[in-house]
């Protein structure tokens, strides 16, 4: 078990996860739910099959975990036919908190193997037949919900549990607190590389892949890397992979954003900008009203808070100071998803709370340019304590 802990890229401590699981089993036991389901198959917008099990399910290959409110888990992977594996007391050294894995090879790009980890599933499930939580609803496939509910499972009671993970998974300890602390001084390192390189002439992949290359080799498992490059006067919106290919020229304005998860797995992101050139007034006073809009938000983030109130003054705020309307999400929850519960914005139900990790990135178009910042910032007793990330809060002169 040693030699296959030594294998894992920075694991959570065992204190941590049994912590987690008191506290969803309490949970269970008020809401009387005998059983809890999940399935994730990618660690940016997957974190409860890595929240239970501290290990992520990547690439598009989904895994189920079995919760039983009373024993431990039973994990469902892709693998071979007929696997199945009974772990010692403690787990393997990569799962903990198990007690079996079951396997078989099914893949959603296949669609007559839909069945196969469902019937895992139901092996896992051992006749607990009371009433079954679903943890993330909108992440099972159909198939399997309804193999469960008219097969073996269809006396059970099935119920969407995610509210009742997503209160407990949205507050932060002070073990996930200093992973996080962790994940966003990787990615000012990323950004300070990124900067220290950027010149006419590189194209904007080449500036995502320096950031990319310090947050692997920094600890970091998985990053989305979001650019924008544009002539003054010709502003664009971010940019994927695919549409990297433009090379920088002199006097244009270049913005990063860093989305990936470090040591540990917990996301935080940041963004930047940079003249690669002399700034303008222009620029500068939109650099400025950047600031003032996130601190307006920043101000709001108080425990007990209501988003839809926060979300609401701040369209306010951006109305009074003509600039567009914000439509998209700004503010939100981080953790082992990149983005978690609570969303600032209308339709979230829950509520600010001490210790969450909160990411905020006003963004918006305005005079002719593309203007964004981002960082991530802890809620304490009182309000926002701490800004994660070091870098400065300034735009980046390059000439």
């Amino acid at each position: 078990m040693s030699d296959m802990m030594e294998r894992v890229n920075t694991p959570i401590s065992v204190t941590e996860l049994e912590r987690r699981w008191t506290a969803v089993r309490a949970a269970m036991s008020d809401r009387k739910i005998d059983v809890l389901l999940m399935q994730n198959s990618n660690d940016f917008l997957g974190g409860y099959v890595k929240y239970f099990t501290d290990v992520p399910a990547v690439h598009g290959y989904p895994v189920t975990v079995v919760f039983p409110k009373d024993d431990l888990m039973t994990i469902v992977t892709p693998g071979k036919f007929g696997y199945e594996r009974t772990l010692p007391p403690g787990g393997d050294g990569f799962f903990r908190g198990a007690k079996k894995i079951l396997a078989a090879p099914y893949f959603p790009s296949a669609h007559y193997t839909a069945s196969y980890d469902a019937e895992l599933v139901e092996k896992g499930l051992e006749g607990r037949s009371g009433t079954i939580g679903i943890v993330g609803p909108s992440s099972f496939p159909s198939s399997m919900l309804d193999h469960l509910r008219n097969g073996r499972y269809s006396e059970a009671k099935f119920v969407d549990a995610s509210d009742l993970v997503d209160q407990i998974k949205s507050i932060k300890s002070e073990e996930e607190i200093s992973f996080i602390r962790r994940t966003a001084a990787l990615q000012d390192r990323a950004i300070e590389a990124v900067f220290k390189a950027l010149k006419p002439g590189m194209r904007e992949l080449e500036m995502a892949a320096i950031a990319q290359h310090a947050i692997l080799d920094g600890g970091g498992e998985q990053a989305l890397l979001l650019t924008c490059g544009h002539t003054p006067g010709e502003p664009i919106y971010w940019g994927l992979r695919h549409f990297q290919n433009r090379a920088l020229r002199e006097g244009d304005m270049f913005s990063i954003l860093v989305e990936s998860n470090g040591p540990g797995g917990f996301y935080t992101e940041i963004s930047r900008t940079a003249v690669l050139g002399k700034a303008t007034q222009v620029m500068k006073d939109e650099f400025d009203m950047l600031l003032e809009a996130r601190k307006f938000t920043l101000d709001q983030l108080r425990p007990g808070t209501a988003c839809p109130k926060i979300w609401n003054t701040y369209n306010e705020y951006l109305q009074k100071n003509r600039k567009p309307k914000e439509g998209r999400l700004y503010c939100h929850g981080q953790g082992y998803d990149l983005v978690e519960r609570p969303l600032v914005r209308e339709d979230e139900p829950m509520l600010i709370h001490e210790s969450m990790n909160i990411t905020c990135h006003p963004t918006w178009i305005s005079n002719g340019i593309f203007n964004t910042i981002c960082d991530n910032f802890i809620v304490g007793k009182n309000g926002v304590s701490e800004r994660l990330h070091k870098t400065p809060e300034t735009l980046i002169e390059l000439g």
